[in-house]
C-alpha cells in the first residue's frame, strides 16, 4: 500500500490489521465515502501521560457511525486498548491527537445509500500541540447557522458536517476573529465554528440547551457536571445573541483545546475570567485523578 511520509506532523494509522506510518491512501475515486460522504470520526487527546474521557470518544464514534447507516466494526473497548498502543510510537512528550474513524466503500442499491457491510475502519493518531492559553480567543457572530436534525445528521461526528463550519470559520477570519457564534435556524446560539459554547452572568453559568442542532460535546458534559460539583449554578436554556451580549464572562469547551476564554465579542473587550479559570483547573485535576491512560 503507497504510504504519503510527508504527514504534516508525526502520524500514525491503524488500518487493516497494521500500523502504517505518514498519510495511507485510504479512498478511491469511486469509495461512497469519497463522492457521497460516508465519513465519521472522533477526537480524543493524549497529553502529559494521560488521555481524559477517550473510552467516551470510542463510545460515540460508533453511535456516529450508526447515524450514518454505517456498521461499526470494533468494540470500544478493543478501540481504546488499540490507541494506548499507538501513543506507544511517538516520543511520549507532545500531545497527541487521537482520531478513530469510518467510512463506507460501496453503495447499496439505489447507489446513493450507503452499504454498511463496507464500513472500513481506521485510527489515526498524529502529534498536535495543546492550544496557548494565554490572551484568549475573538468572536464574531456569524451569518451562517446550523442545520436541524431534519436536514443533516447533526448528532452525529459526521464529516459531512464540517464544510458548513469551515465556512463560518474562512468568513470569520477574513474578519479578524478567531472564531464565531453560530445561531440555530430559529435564531439562538447554538455554539461556535468549532466548540461549545458557555457565558457567566451574575455568577451564573449558562450553555446552549441541546436541542439537536450542535454535537452536545463530551468535555462540554464533564465541564458542567465538574461546575456543578464545585457549588457553580449551571443552566441549559435558550441564548441568544442579545445574550452573549452582556454576559460577564464567555469561554469555550471542545477536546482539542478543553477551555478557552474569549476575551473580544464583536467590538468588546472581555477579562479572562474566573469561572473560565475554575472550569480548566478543574478539568486538569479531574483528569489527572482519574485517568488510567
Amino acid at each position: 500500500m503507497a504510504v504519503d511520509t510527508a504527514a504534516r506532523s508525526n502520524t500514525w494509522t491503524f488500518v487493516d490489521g497494521e500500523w502504517l506510518e505518514g498519510n495511507p491512501k485510504l479512498i478511491g475515486p469511486t469509495s461512497h465515502a469519497m463522492w457521497l460522504g460516508s465519513t465519521v470520526f472522533d477526537g480524543g487527546r493524549w497529553f502529559d501521560g494521560i488521555s481524559p474521557d477517550l473510552d467516551l470518544h470510542c463510545q460515540r464514534v460508533n453511535r456516529s457511525a450508526l447515524a450514518l447507516d454505517l456498521k461499526p466494526t470494533i468494540a470500544a473497548d478493543e478501540m481504546q486498548a488499540l490507541a494506548l498502543e499507538g501513543v506507544r510510537r511517538f516520543d511520549g512528550k507532545t500531545a497527541i491527537y487521537i482520531k478513530p474513524m469510518y467510512w463506507g466503500e460501496h453503495g447499496a442499491p439505489g447507489l446513493v445509500p450507503v452499504d454498511p457491510e463496507s464500513t472500513r475502519f481506521a485510527l489515526c493518531l498524529f502529534e498536535a500541540p495543546m492550544a496557548a492559553r494565554a490572551g484568549g480567543i475573538s468572536l464574531t457572530l456569524s451569518p451562517f447557522r446550523r442545520p436541524t436534525n431534519e436536514c443533516m445528521p447533526t448528532g452525529a461526528k459526521a464529516g459531512c458536517l464540517y464544510p458548513n463550519n469551515a465556512r463560518i470559520l474562512r468568513e470569520a477570519h477574513a474578519r479578524g476573529f478567531d472564531n464565531a457564534l453560530v445561531r440555530d435556524m430559529l435564531g439562538h446560539v447554538a455554539e461556535t465554528g468549532s466548540s461549545n459554547v458557555f457565558m457567566v452572568k451574575d455568577g451564573v453559568v449558562f450553555t446552549p440547551a441541546a436541542n439537536r442542532t450542535f454535537l452536545a460535546g463530551i468535555t462540554r458534559a464533564r465541564i458542567i457536571g465538574l461546575l456543578k460539583s464545585a457549588g457553580f449554578e449551571v443552566v441549559e436554556a435558550s441564548l441568544t445573541p442579545a445574550d452573549f451580549d452582556t454576559a460577564d464572562e464567555i469561554f469555550t469547551t471542545g477536546n482539542y483545546a478543553k477551555v478557552a476564554s474569549v476575551t473580544r465579542l464583536e467590538a468588546r473587550d472581555l477579562p479572562e475570567g474566573p469561572v473560565a479559570a475554575k472550569a480548566r483547573s478543574l478539568y486538569m485535576e479531574w483528569a489527572r485523578d482519574t485517568s488510567d491512560f
